[in-house]
């Protein structure tokens, strides 16, 4: 496997985003989040055609806050320490690049990947929201 913070086409990135079940994402939409993004690392197989296996972004102002979003892996290769490997190597970057503040939300179902790679829940009674209303 190869780790890259080399962005995936958007293309590629509408391509994995269909396999969530999060809805869909028009090519343009994927092309602006991708230049959005403040850090993106993928993970591509290792052979002549280093196809897609995962990514994610991570939006942030660079300098006290980073947020992972987008955290994605092909369903076919979970468990196998993809996503593992892509979110130690966004924090470790982020950690390089003067960033130690980094925060996610966890999809449903997901939060013991993410406890198990070094995060914790946030306490009933933290500060934070999230927007509950479409906009």
């Amino acid at each position: 496997m190869l780790l890259s913070l080399d962005p995936p086409t958007p293309a590629e990135f509408v391509r994995l985003y269909a396999g969530t079940g999060w809805g869909s994402l028009d090519p343009h939409r994927a092309e602006q989040a991708l230049a959005g993004s403040w850090l993106v690392c993928v993970a591509r197989e290792d052979g002549p055609d280093e196809e897609l296996l995962g990514m994610a972004r991570v939006v942030g102002d660079g300098a006290l806050h980073a947020f992972v979003t987008e955290m994605i892996v092909r369903e076919d290769v979970r468990g196998q320490g993809v996503g593992a490997q892509i979110l130690e190597h966004l924090v470790t970057e982020s950690r390089r690049r003067g960033v130690h503040d980094v925060q996610l939300f966890a999809a449903r179902g997901r939060a013991g990947f993410y406890e198990r790679n070094g995060f914790r829940r946030r306490p009933d009674d933290a500060p934070g929201m999230e927007l509950a209303r479409d906009a």
